[in-house]
């Protein structure tokens, strides 16, 4: 689909510098009963970057408590890593929210009790140091879409929470987010026209892909994006763009994590 030389760009790839930036911890907050929200700031947030909700920087954290965080040097060869150092552990998170004029960068973590970042971020104290590479860019979704669809889980709750927030009003909004329980649910604040239907997963496997064959979408063309553990994504996708027959243009499926995978590449595909 292409549009016309009066009509907005519907989406845009917009590339950022990639260097490494150290940040420290001014705030951390508990959203919900695993859900921590930590605040950081420095000087280093001058020339941070983020465009979109679907961004993703990779942040670093010590390989083991007590441990020294280092950063690499970045070539055009990608990082180069000091000698001698023991390198930290990376994973990829999205900015939740970024104020570029206060120099204070809000991410939210998931506690799921496994892996560096989780357990960092349960004991995370103001005055605490992490390095953050990216975003290497954003892939810009404008709002000029008839409607716009989010699906995900608590690991994309972050990303579905920061489309909402930054929705103009009236936009056509419709959201699934699967989560253990109520006490899971968290206030998300938004201007669209939206309906947000938190699914609780009670156990199952495939409760938040029944809740998408249930739904109901608005008319016109809208834009789709998942978000969340990759095999249970891959049920969705079929059934979106196979069935519901939506186009694959207009939809963006990301696994976060997957089942039995450390550190699983969010860039591997959604098979169908």
């Amino acid at each position: 689909m292409t549009t016309s030389q009066n009509e907005p760009a519907r989406t845009q790839r917009v590339m950022h510098e990639l260097r490494p930036r150290l940040l420290e911890v001014v705030e951390v907050s508990s959203i919900a009963p695993r859900m921590v929200r930590v605040t950081f700031t420095g000087d280093d947030l001058d020339t941070f970057v983020t465009l979109d909700a679907d961004d993703h920087m990779k942040m670093t954290f010590p390989p083991r408590e007590g441990a020294e965080l280092v950063l690499p040097a970045w070539s055009e060869h990608g990082p180069v890593w000091p000698e001698g150092k023991e390198k930290p552990a990376i994973r990829d998170f999205t900015p939740r929210r970024h104020d570029p004029l206060a120099k204070r960068l809000e991410v939210d973590f998931f506690l799921h009790g496994e892996g560096p970042a989780s357990r960092w971020a349960a004991k995370a104290q103001p005055g605490q140091i992490l390095g953050v590479l990216g975003p290497r860019g954003s892939f810009v979704v404008s709002d000029v879409f008839d409607w716009y669809l989010m699906i995900g889980d608590e690991t994309a709750l972050p990303s579905i929470a920061r489309r909402l927030e930054s929705f103009a009003p009236g936009v056509k909004a419709v959201a699934l987010i699967e989560v253990d329980g109520p006490k899971d649910e968290i206030a998300v604040a938004t201007q669209a026209d939206a309906s947000v239907t938190w699914v609780h997963r009670n156990g199952q496997r495939d409760a938040l892909e029944q809740a998408v064959r249930n739904a109901s979408f608005p008319e016109g063309e809208g834009f789709v994006w998942a978000g969340g553990e990759a095999t249970a994504l891959r049920g969705i996708r079929r059934y979106l763009l196979r069935e519901a027959n939506l186009p694959a243009e207009w939809a963006s499926f990301s696994g976060h994590w997957k089942i039995g995978v450390a550190d699983h590449d969010h860039h591997e595909p959604i098979e169908n």
